[in-house]
């Protein structure tokens, strides 16, 4: 049974890696398989639902993945700006680490049509976004920020990185997450608290 799992976890990966290379139209289950060294049986075994599910399924991997590393900047910060830095920051060194070659996860299954034509496969990328925006409005408000202003804060930099990643990818350049982090730095200082650590208890 683990070896099942375990299977299917390579497969769930290889399509998040290749749906953020490549999109999700050009992703192919023959390349999944080849990038996790599956067996081709395990395809409708694992994926009943076939690419659709697949899909699904990376888009919330890419969201349970985002969500930790939201974790991991808050627990780095010392308030809601440097989170907010922080964030952007291993954005823009995942971007230039993938050579230009990575955008996200969730966004191809809605600009390509598979959100169109499935209202499960739309609901799953709502629900991966949202997943993200309250987890970082979460911790803003630990550091202090009204709940309002931190759901409006944390709406914009998870909009601001999923532009970041388009126009750096075009440019070729990581400008446009340096340009993202100071504006909504600016903006995350001028709603947060003078005193802006994190709540206690």
């Amino acid at each position: 049974m683990a070896q099942r799992s375990d299977t299917k976890q390579k497969m769930v990966q290889a399509a998040k890696q290749l749906i953020r290379e490549r999109g999700y139209n050009a992703t192919a289950f023959a390349d999944v398989l080849k990038l996790s060294d599956s067996p081709r049986g395990s395809v409708y075994f694992h994926f009943p639902g076939g690419k659709t599910q697949l899909a699904m399924e990376a888009a919330e991997a890419h969201a349970h993945e985002q969500v930790a590393i939201i974790d991991r900047a808050a627990e780095q910060a010392a308030s809601a700006v440097d989170l907010i830095e922080t964030y952007l920051n291993l954005a823009r060194e995942g971007m230039v680490g993938s050579n230009y070659a990575r955008g996200c996860g969730i966004a191809p299954l809605i600009t390509e049509g598979a959100a169109q034509e499935s209202a499960a496969v739309g609901e799953t990328a709502r629900r991966a976004f949202s997943e993200m925006i309250d987890r970082l409005a979460f911790h803003l408000v630990a550091f202090r920020v009204d709940r309002s202003a931190a759901r409006v804060l944390a709406d914009a930099v998870i909009a601001g990185v999923e532009g970041a990643m388009v126009t750096s990818r075009a440019l070729q350049s990581p400008t446009p997450f340096d340009a993202v982090r100071v504006a909504l730095a600016s903006h995350a200082a001028s709603v947060s608290p003078r005193d802006s650590s994190r709540k206690r208890g």
